[in-house]
């Protein structure tokens, strides 16, 4: 945890005091695996942290103010996914790895965070600007690196200038993203992990090249 860490009241608080807040979060994320997170009330996040609810409150207004700053968290470490673009190749056989490790970058961060990542996508569609603008801040760094390498094999002449590239990458990180939240049912229709990936792959490479892969 970086930087001063606060409390409702505006103190600064000190280090077992961000231990706690910490241990609060980390119950709260627990929980939302297993509950809806209108159903999880203060009293049982205290109790699961083994503190009391006034001390929750020392730090959240309530449960929903806890989980928009899991959000938050989950938001900043999401930005890292742009990692696996910027500045990574799209020709040739390394373009091939680059489509594999972005797909697996998405669905390994999606499995990670699958608990709290449910909770922003449920808010975002109800229309709550929070958790809409947190869920765009997650897959905007991945669509405009995309963008990017779009417009620079544009200018190499490498991809069609009909292609739009913002639409390209915009269309490819939300299918990427609604994948990965549905990993677990893509087993009910008889796709396995080691199935998924390549073909995920597979997309993105076509979309982004508009050439078929070289392996």
């Amino acid at each position: 945890m970086t930087g001063q860490v606060r409390t409702v009241d505006g103190r600064v608080a000190g280090r077992r005091g961000q231990a706690t807040r910490q241990k609060l979060l980390d119950c709260l994320s627990e929980m939302l695996s297993s509950s809806p997170y209108r159903d999880v009330k203060v009293i049982d996040v205290a109790r699961k942290a083994g503190t009391s609810p006034a001390t929750f409150y020392q730090y959240f207004p309530d449960v929903e103010g806890a989980v928009l700053e899991l959000a938050e968290e989950t938001a900043k470490e999401g930005a890292g996914l742009t990692a696996l673009v910027s500045g990574r190749a799209w020709v040739g056989k390394a373009a091939w790895g680059t489509s594999e490790e972005l797909v697996e970058g998405f669905l390994d961060f999606w499995r990670r965070h699958d608990a709290i990542l449910r909770v922003i996508d449920l808010g975002a569609a109800e229309g709550d600007k929070r958790f809409y603008k947190i869920r765009m801040k997650i897959l905007n760094s991945v669509t405009s690196s995309l963008t990017d390498s779009v417009k620079e094999l544009q200018a190499k002449g490498r991809v069609d200038k009909d292609v739009s590239p913002a639409a390209m990458a915009g269309s490819l990180v939300a299918m990427l993203a609604a994948v990965a939240s549905h990993q677990k049912g893509f087993t009910t229709w008889g796709v396995k992990q080691a199935e998924l990936k390549p073909n995920l792959a597979l997309l993105v490479h076509l979309g982004i090249t508009g050439r078929k892969p070289t392996r």
